[in-house]
């Protein structure tokens, strides 16, 4: 069947299915967000933030921020850990 196929309504448009379906929200990706508000986290974020900004503004330089996004994902990821299973089925 092709396009042509489809049922048509009055104004010419294609008619859409009766239900649409929900988009699903993966659980984690909201808590992330919101554990990445808790000060804690927060104060990781700024100290990767310096970092990123200290390193991006030399054009020769060996460091990295390796420790700090490890710090703030550590930080974060306990956060969502105490809070997911609960939303889990």
């Amino acid at each position: 069947m092709g396009l042509r196929d489809e049922k048509m309504l009055t104004n010419g448009e294609p008619e859409e299915a009766e239900e649409e379906e929900e988009d699903i929200v993966d659980p984690i990706t909201v808590i992330r967000e919101q554990c990445q508000q808790i000060e804690k986290c927060m104060a990781y974020r700024a100290r990767l933030e310096t970092c990123e900004e200290r390193v991006t503004s030399r054009s020769n330089t060996q460091e990295t921020c390796t420790e700090e996004l490890f710090d703030f994902l550590h930080s974060r990821d306990h956060c969502v850990a105490h809070k997911l299973f609960n939303k889990l089925k």
